[in-house]
């Protein structure tokens, strides 16, 4: 496989995900680390950012809720290079009614190597690296080259 890089910026987009059995921890979470995320652009699906932006004081991008396609949009977005980081408190005890928009969504910051948290521990350990305020180099394969050898019958 052939790999490139994306270089992230010293201010990252942050996605904010949080399933309904999650939300309180996500919002505690947020507002301890209010500072740091204020230094980021944000984006949350609708009804979590919806949640947090009176809390937390600070302008989120709000999309869909999760079950509506909110999932599915910032999963869009990090396949366009426009999220940079995922904190996604996501419930793993309780089945949702979307649950093949929550895997895709974790697939796609797989995918594109997108530093993901998907609980409090992680996130706290992410967002406490110097590596969150300096730009970064994201190494990630080179799916054009890929496509152009599968098309050519070479993968």
């Amino acid at each position: 496989m052939v790999y490139k890089t994306i270089t992230m910026p010293a201010r990252k987009r942050v996605a904010l995900v949080a399933h309904d059995a999650q939300k309180m921890n996500l919002l505690e979470w947020a507002k301890f680390n209010r500072g740091t995320l204020g230094q980021h652009e944000l984006w949350a699906t609708g009804t979590t950012g919806a949640l947090l932006e009176p809390v937390i004081g600070l302008p989120i991008h709000k999309l869909y809720s999760g079950p509506l396609g909110g999932d599915q949009q910032v999963g869009a977005m990090i396949v366009e290079g426009k999220i940079d980081f995922l904190i996604f408190f996501w419930d793993p005890l309780e089945a949702q009614p979307h649950d093949p928009d929550v895997k895709a969504l974790l697939r796609m910051a797989s995918v594109w190597n997108v530093p993901t948290a998907c609980d409090r521990a992680t996130a706290d350990f992410l967002i406490s690296s110097p590596l969150m305020h300096a730009s970064y180099e994201r190494r990630v394969p080179d799916y054009e080259a890929y496509r152009a050898a599968r098309a050519a019958g070479k993968a």
